[in-house]
């Protein structure tokens, strides 16, 4: 058995070494992947998510687990690890704010097990867990929001000096408007302006928008829901 145990030493361990055994290794590593599925599970309850995003999720508090253990008190290695980890990004697109905290957790999970304290790395997922689904499950002011911010299109003729002309009514339905954008459409002949507003009032925005047809000429108008950054925390 001694000589088994040899084949998971570290070419440089000394006598002076703490060593991991093997027993210890595996169940720590068992425990983080748990944690791990225990968290990518809690995740995909009524959230958008992709294949690769959940397996990530369900793996990296083993990989955190591991890479802590074999640190084991290291101050040099422990340097070096921070230095690699901060080298690395991701390649793709950014994840939503959702995503960065629950990498973050299961970074946390996993440093939590990988220093042996494997009760506390159950507890510390399962509370951040139940209160991740728990805010899911309240939404705290996404409808509210959603019917008070709006991304307002609204297209004028080529001759109609646009600039200042809706700001009357802006003021008196909205609590901030910002013209983001302006462009050509129709060949030329039009001109599409694109507003971000605050509504004062989301029980009044037909009535606004009666308000604004009287100024565009009766050109087309579209109202939709300001759409925030998923990029942001």
């Amino acid at each position: 058995m001694s000589n088994f145990n040899d084949i998971f030493k570290g070419l440089f361990d000394t006598e002076f070494t703490a060593v991991i055994s093997l027993t210890d290794f595996l169940f720590c590593l068992g425990a983080a992947l748990v944690i791990g599925l225990i968290m990518a599970l809690s995740y995909m309850f009524r959230s958008r998510y992709t294949k690769s995003f959940v397996i990530t999720l369900a793996t990296l508090p083993a990989v955190v687990c591991v890479v802590i253990m074999m640190v084991n008190g290291n101050v040099g290695t422990g340097v070096a690890v921070a230095g690699a980890f901060s080298l690395v990004r991701f390649r793709s697109v950014p994840g939503s704010a959702k995503e960065i905290v629950m990498l973050f957790l299961a970074m946390g999970a996993g440093l939590i097990a990988g220093m042996g304290y494997i009760a506390f790395a159950f507890l510390f997922a399962i509370i951040m867990c139940l209160a991740f689904i728990i805010y899911s499950m309240l939404g705290m002011g996404c409808k509210k929001n959603a019917a008070k911010y709006k991304s307002i299109r609204i297209t004028v003729p080529e001759d109609l000096d646009y600039t200042g002309v809706f700001d009357e009514m802006f003021k008196e339905y909205t609590n901030s408007y910002e013209l983001v954008q302006v462009k050509t459409t129709n060949m030329g002949s039009m001109f599409r302006l694109t507003y971000v507003i605050s509504l004062k009032d989301p029980a009044k925005e037909h009535e606004f928008i009666d308000r604004i047809r009287e100024r565009n000429g009766n050109l087309e108008i579209s109202v939709s829901t300001q759409a925030s950054s998923d990029n942001q925390l």
